[in-house]
């Protein structure tokens, strides 16, 4: 067990696909199912994708706790079911987190956009530093 990020990274995946650590880029997007994240009740599994340089998750649905310590932590999660039914490995997909656009090989896609307190700590980086910048009031401010 450890909270370093870098080792994380390199063990992103490593039960369920053993390479994708060493064949992930840095700004690829992780296309996933239903649920995804489910059984994962820390913030070490988008830790561990952020640090691996995915830079979103676009999944059919989430699994709550994963998709809150996702946000949470700064790694872009967007609801879009019809994504997967057409994404392929080596994909080029862009995700505009605010509009909830998604571009896949030119192909338009839209996603469900994350809420306002969500977006404010994804633009501020991570929840830590919305609240170092900007205070506890900021949550407030926002919903």
């Amino acid at each position: 067990m450890t909270t370093d990020a870098a080792a994380l990274g390199k063990a992103c995946f490593i039960e369920a696909r053993p390479d994708f650590a060493s064949t992930v880029h840095a700004g690829d997007v992780i296309v996933a199912g239903r649920n995804f994240g489910c059984g994962s009740s820390r913030e070490h599994a988008p830790m561990a994708i952020k640090a691996a340089g995915a830079k979103a998750v676009v999944a059919r649905s989430f699994a709550r706790i994963f998709y809150r310590n996702a946000i949470n932590i700064g790694l872009p999660v967007i609801q879009c079911d019809a994504l997967y039914e057409t994404a392929q490995d080596g994909d080029s997909i862009d995700v505009d987190i605010r509009s909830g656009q998604i571009d896949a090989n030119g192909k338009m896609f839209q996603g469900e956009t994350p809420g306002p307190v969500a977006m404010a700590i994804m633009e501020a980086g991570t929840l830590i530093d919305l609240i170092k910048s900007r205070g506890w009031a900021a949550i407030e401010e926002v919903s």
